[in-house]
């Protein structure tokens, strides 16, 4: 009989985030809209895919800050597969940009690591070892081959059938390869009172939330994952979690870091990610959405609300030898 180890780690506090003990004033720490606008034009010079009420999706500048605030979590990965010998074949599914397999690809030149995504916005001139395919992981996979490592970030909002998925995974793998997957819940937590249900952030949090599971894909599914894996046939599962503060509220130097960059990943995609929720989970007009955005952007700006995303990084290991049947 084999032995798994299915564990939850918690790299951060377990207790309460504090707080810098400070009155909230506008926190030039955090930047002001005319930088946020900055950043966001990154975008207007990249191929527009796909619009919808007027927003783009999938394009690169959004896409690439948040790679650097995952690295800046997780580095390029929570469980520190990213370290192992042996990778020799990688896939990326939900490659965005690429950029992560393409740091990878530099970071290891024997390995082959391809990136698949419904958008085709990869870069055309990569490193030797990585490859880029346009595909949607939820219709069958055509592989010819196994896989060392499969690796899948901020998913949540794009899979309608996460056990689909974690089985193909599991069924693309080489014995003894791994998994990884790092990602978001929505459900928007503080541990101290300061974040009111009446809020316009609680609110917009929640109807992402329900707007999600009205379309088919819960925003909160990273939390079943772990389960997902195990039933899959993964063993060694490891939970790891996170929090991403909304903004530079907490007294930590790296958690308030990592605050900042969640405030301008947030603010800078905040429409583009609200837009086909809202309009088609909801049914808002696009004019009511962009009102209610305003006291949004507010919130995610006020320090004096010291809210935190939960974040996870989860890997697991297919065994080694197939399991023995009854």
């Amino acid at each position: 009989m084999s032995h798994t180890s299915n564990t939850e780690s918690n790299d951060t506090q377990d207790h309460p985030l504090a707080a810098e003990a400070q009155p909230y004033e506008d926190d030039s720490a955090i930047g002001d809209d005319d930088d946020l606008d900055s950043t966001a034009s990154l975008t207007a010079s990249i191929y527009n895919f796909r619009e919808e009420n007027g927003r783009t999706y999938n394009s690169y500048g959004d896409r690439d800050l948040q790679h650097h605030l995952l690295k800046m979590t997780f580095g390029l990965s929570g469980c520190g597969i990213d370290k192992r010998d042996g990778m020799r074949r990688v896939l990326d599914i939900g490659t965005g940009t690429g950029i992560w397999a393409i740091e990878y690809g530099d970071l290891h030149p024997e390995s082959i690591v391809t990136g698949i995504d419904v958008s085709p916005v990869m870069p055309s001139f990569v490193p030797p070892n990585v490859r880029f395919e346009v595909a949607d992981v939820e219709r069958p996979w055509t592989f010819s081959y196994e896989f060392d490592f499969i690796f899948s970030r901020m998913m949540t909002g794009a899979i309608s059938n996460w056990k689909q998925l974690i089985q193909r995974c599991f069924d693309n793998l080489s014995p003894g390869g791994f998994f990884e997957l790092q990602d978001i819940s929505f459900n928007l937590r503080s541990d101290d009172g300061t974040l009111s249900e009446d809020s316009a952030l609680a609110k917009w949090a929640a109807y992402m939330l329900h707007a999600s599971v009205n379309v088919g894909s819960p925003l909160n599914s990273v939390e079943s994952v772990k389960s997902l894996m195990i039933d899959a046939g993964f063993v060694d599962v490891v939970q790891h979690r996170y929090y991403w503060p909304q903004n530079s509220w907490p007294a930590d130097p790296k958690l308030k870091k990592i605050g900042i960059w969640t405030y301008h990943d947030f603010t800078c995609s905040l429409s583009g990610i609200s837009m086909a929720l809202f309009t088609r989970g909801l049914g808002w007009t696009v004019p009511e959405l962009e009102t209610f955005l305003i006291d949004v952007r507010k919130d995610m700006k006020n320090t004096s609300i010291h809210a935190y995303w939960p974040m996870f990084a989860i890997s697991g290991k297919k065994p080694d030898h197939p399991a023995a049947e009854a």
